[in-house]
């Protein structure tokens, strides 16, 4: 996939087995060539979203005015109008990223949209509203994203069981990732029975990074030892790369083997929340430190442009990482760290941050719903 054109940086960590994906959409970014020169020119081949990404996509500029406009004129309540603008811009990028799905074998090329955030909490009409976008959009590289909340693990496996490709968010700790993979391996099982083409249903689970880090480093921080402080900016490395040896460890195991016999692909990790919130730190410590065969990591543009510059990639940074990554987490938890009640908090965060978003994406487009009638 990489061409002379490509940054040499960026192609030395996709030739690693680092997938590099956009943290990033707008219309904007579509109709203007730029989704088109990231990938040709940074290795770009997919790209996430999410509500606070959508919000701050219809807040600037008035690219999508003349939609707008029309959406008013017919009448159209703001819920519909927002599901209309979303899956517009995501099926449009899905078709600017066809042609690296193609060459990628349906890896890569893929695009993510979320449901609703406000169903986190309810099973079934996330998977009613997964199945709802999957059709709306009708793309086959399309993502829908699912939350890892104990109420999405089993819409996570309803939804893949129907044939729908899920890249699952906000998960925060090994422990979610394993049930994760364990939700995914049974929905593929599902859809097998049901008659799916098991090699069609692709799904990525997306462990974030960095929210990690400004956690514990706050929690440290009040602790304020010499040896707390110490620890700051390690706990989302290294929880990382003991998601990624439980990613080893379940994939080689005799239950995705018979699933692979059928066809069937890994679940591969996606580092998540992979831009640097503390700028003591590197800004490419969360892609450089995370070098590692069959995984995604999507990046906002900023993170993709620091790594083009300066990131220094070193081969895989992860495989054989864990007993050291655990000697990490066992250090924080004998300084008083509550590594479980911090995941806990970060997912109820995750959540809520998302719904503001979403509440404000309505809010912002009724307001311009209302401009466009009068």
């Amino acid at each position: 996939m990489t061409s002379p054109a490509q940054n040499p940086n960026l192609a030395a960590l996709s030739a690693a087995g680092v997938s590099v994906w956009l943290d990033d959409l707008s219309r904007d970014r579509i109709t203007s060539g730029n989704l088109q020169e990231l990938i040709d020119t940074k290795c770009v081949v997919g790209i996430t979203s999410n509500p606070t990404i959508f919000q701050k996509a219809l807040s600037h500029g008035d690219v999508y005015a003349d939609q707008i406009a029309e959406l008013a004129t017919r009448g159209v309540d703001v819920d519909t109008a927002v599901r209309t603008i979303v899956t517009d811009d995501v099926r449009a990028a899905c078709d600017v990223m066809a042609s690296v799905y193609q060459a990628t074998g349906g890896v890569d090329g893929r695009v993510s949209l979320e449901v609703d955030p406000r169903l986190a909490n309810e099973t079934d009409k996330t998977v009613e509203q997964a199945v709802m976008l999957w059709k709306m959009v009708d793309r086959p590289n399309l993502f829908i994203k699912i939350p890892a909340t104990k109420a999405g693990l089993p819409a996570i496996t309803t939804a893949l069981a129907q044939g729908v490709s899920v890249n699952v968010t906000l998960i925060f700790s090994v422990e979610r990732h394993r049930e994760v993979m364990d939700a995914y391996l049974t929905g593929l099982e599902r859809a097998r029975e049901a008659g799916h083409d098991v090699s069609k249903i692709h799904s990525v689970a997306s462990f974030f990074v960095s929210r990690v880090d400004t956690e514990v480093d706050n929690r440290l921080e009040k602790i304020g030892s010499e040896e707390a402080l110490a620890l700051r900016g390690q706990a989302g490395i290294a929880n990382a790369r003991l998601a990624y040896a439980a990613y080893q460890e379940v994939f080689s195991g005799e239950r995705y083997q018979a699933l692979k016999a059928d066809g069937a692909r890994v679940q591969r990790p996606l580092w998540a929340s992979t831009g640097v919130k503390n700028p003591a730190y590197p800004d490419t410590m969360y892609v450089t430190e995370l070098v590692a065969p069959n995984t995604v990591n999507t990046m906002p543009e900023q993170t993709i442009n620091a790594v083009a510059d300066h990131g220094v990639i070193k081969g895989d940074t992860v495989s054989g990482t864990a007993p050291a990554a655990q000697q990490v987490f066992d250090k924080l938890a004998a300084i008083g760290i509550d590594l479980s009640d911090v995941f806990a908090v970060l997912e109820d965060d995750g959540v809520q941050k998302f719904v503001a978003s979403w509440n404000e994406l309505l809010r912002e487009t009724q307001a311009q719903l209302s401009s466009a009638t009068k």
